[in-house]
């Protein structure tokens, strides 16, 4: 089987996406598939390793058009491993619905609302799951954000990844700051409550009928879990499994799967959670449908621990694909 690889990409996640591109691309050919690895540079043309330019036309195909040449690669399954905007938000979703291509991970609505925090924090709460006081805000209304939810806070775009643009604000200034900021990012963000010192535990979740790894727990460097605390520093720890009691790792993958639903994913996605050191109380954080897949990412060393290896697990999400995409191709179009 021939498997396209798809990374880098518009978003402030670019060069996270390269690393999980390259680990999966050398995970598949060591399980026996033939990749075709495609760069999508950060102004959005598309590469393959060869340096010619492709592209997805939007209409039934069976893989990768040339553009030069006019002719296409055929391509079994795309593994579209694109964090962030314009690649993990629905989009590339989308192309690939179009041109009715096998492709791993959630489709349109699913990874579009696992994207939007906004979106996704109010999915959670229809499905009653524990979550943090969370408001969305389009402008900098500084008086809302004090009424409703006050210090300490954070402060994230709606709709990006791998804690860019995240900041913690104890004061007005501080609150000034991080608005600032995040609106370089979004033009929608969205303020949640701080829980004190918590715990972070992350869960994986795999399957169209889903199931959940054993929790592992990020003891980070800084006073949280930064976008340096995940790929620049040594000092964080990973804890897999998390140290938690049967009944919370229960209730930890019990929301987890949950969370998975309420949302729409398909095939993959890592559920973060907070755990309030004083009380014990678990707030699910937020939901990423293409979790981030180097070789110590947690979303592949929970399953790692759970049984599964990193090679077999990008074997089953290419099997979890094609069976996505017949059950799609198996729905009535017209009555």
């Amino acid at each position: 089987m021939k498997i396209a690889v798809l990374m880098g990409g518009q978003s402030g996640e670019h060069e996270v996406s390269l690393i999980s591109g390259n680990s999966i691309a050398q995970a598949l050919k060591e399980e026996g598939y033939e990749t075709v690895v495609v760069t999508i540079s950060l102004d959005g043309i598309w590469r393959l390793e060869d340096g010619r330019e492709v592209t997805i036309l939007p209409k039934p195909s069976k893989g990768l058009w040339l553009i030069e040449e006019c002719k296409e690669i055929p391509i079994d399954v795309v593994f579209p491993v694109l964090h962030g905007p314009k690649g993990e938000d629905g989009t590339i979703q989308g192309l690939l619905e179009l041109a009715a291509l096998p492709y791993v991970g959630s489709g349109v609505l699913g990874s579009a609302a696992g994207m939007d925090k906004a979106v996704m924090k109010a999915l959670f709460r229809d499905a009653n799951l524990p979550v943090p006081k969370t408001i969305l805000v389009v402008w900098a209304d500084i008086k809302l954000i004090e009424q409703e939810i006050g210090y300490p806070c954070f402060v994230k775009p709606a709709n990006l990844g791998s804690s860019v643009g995240i900041n913690k604000a104890r004061n007005r200034k501080e609150l000034e700051f991080a608005l600032t900021e995040a609106f370089k990012f979004d033009t929608r963000v969205v303020v949640e409550e701080a829980i004190n010192e918590p715990r972070e535990i992350e869960c994986s979740v795999l399957g169209l009928e889903p199931k959940a790894s054993l929790p592992g727990e990020i003891v980070p460097d800084a006073e949280f879990y930064t976008y340096e605390s995940k790929y620049q520093s040594q000092a964080s720890k990973l804890i897999i499994p998390a140290a938690l009691s049967d009944s919370d790792t229960k209730k930890i993958q019990e929301y987890s799967i949950r969370a998975f639903r309420a949302v729409g994913a398909e095939g993959l996605s890592r559920v973060d959670f907070l755990i309030d050191r004083k009380t014990g109380k678990i707030y699910v954080n937020e939901i990423n449908t293409m979790p981030g897949f180097t070789q110590i990412s947690m979303y592949p060393k929970l399953w790692e621990a759970s049984g599964l290896s990193y090679g077999k697990l990008v074997s089953q999400l290419v099997k979890l694909a094609l069976q996505r995409n017949k059950r799609r191709l198996d729905l009535k179009i017209c009555r």
